[in-house]
């Protein structure tokens, strides 16, 4: 086994720009950091809400495992997805009646394992089961096949974030936060070896509102009446982090921001 681990961790992908933004920014990240395992939240790939299975193989073919949150029950045509992709993760805290995978254990081509878990937030979204709870409870288990442990937390407020990384703190690799889509710069490593992010950002238009057109985002504050979003095309992003971990022990040795931009509308 390899003494070292390195997980590319990107954020929310919104739309085909930020699918494109994947395609012109990935080859450089990979080349820098020789990642073991990839790892997007893909909730919003499908015009800024919701996943497809075209769109979901289309991702694939950049990523190894794709996370989600509340968006991922945005298209009906997911469903019968989520229940033939192991690799297509929903948050685990949903009620088990809902289909699809809450966790995969992803093997790295010299055979190393990584267990990659989706949850998701209460705070100010779903009443949905508790995710502390939930994650005690998938983390024992998967703990037993590996010791390397990546969660994705998909939550809107900062302080559960926060919480969640300090309940976990030695017991995995890594808490990284999605949702927001804007990316924090408060990475860091935690004393008892957990990587932690509150936000990884996202891939998509960097001259908008949160990957949205900004004109479209602009209407709904000015007016308060609902508008019809759409992902923006201007300016291509995308952030995410590299978390280096121990192989052996799953303990994260480092965990670096990345954030790649180009100004200019996209076509």
């Amino acid at each position: 086994m390899p003494a070292e681990f390195g997980c590319l961790f990107l954020g929310d992908v919104i739309g085909r720009p930020g699918r494109r933004a994947l395609e012109k920014f990935l080859p450089g990240l990979i080349q820098k950091h020789a990642p073991s395992i990839i790892v997007a939240n893909g909730e919003n790939a499908a015009g800024g809400s919701g996943i497809t299975e075209e769109i979901g193989k289309d991702l694939f073919m950049h990523v190894d495992v794709l996370t989600s949150g509340n968006h991922i029950w945005d298209k009906k045509e997911a469903l019968p997805y989520l229940e033939r992709e192991p690799r297509l993760l929903r948050p685990a805290n949903y009620p088990p009646v809902n289909p699809g995978h809450s966790s995969y254990v992803f093997q790295a081509a010299d055979g190393t394992k990584a267990a990659v878990l989706n949850l998701q937030g209460r705070v100010f979204m779903e009443p949905i089961d508790c995710p502390f709870k939930r994650a005690d409870e998938e983390i024992a288990a998967l703990r037993a096949l590996t010791p390397i442990v990546i969660v994705d937390f998909h939550a809107e407020a900062t302080s559960e974030k926060q919480a969640l990384g300090w309940h976990l703190d030695g017991r995995v690799s890594a808490v990284i936060g999605t949702h927001t889509h804007v990316p924090t710069s408060d990475e860091r490593v935690l004393p008892k070896g957990t990587a932690y992010i509150s936000d990884a950002g996202m891939a998509g238009g960097r001259n908008a509102v949160i990957g949205i057109a900004r004109e479209q985002a602009l209407a709904r504050f000015l007016t308060s009446r609902p508008q019809r979003f759409e992902p923006s095309r201007d300016g291509l992003f995308l952030s995410g982090v590299f978390v280096r971990i121990d192989a052996r022990t799953g303990k994260a040795l480092s965990i670096t921001r990345e954030i790649l931009a180009e100004d200019g509308h996209e076509d």
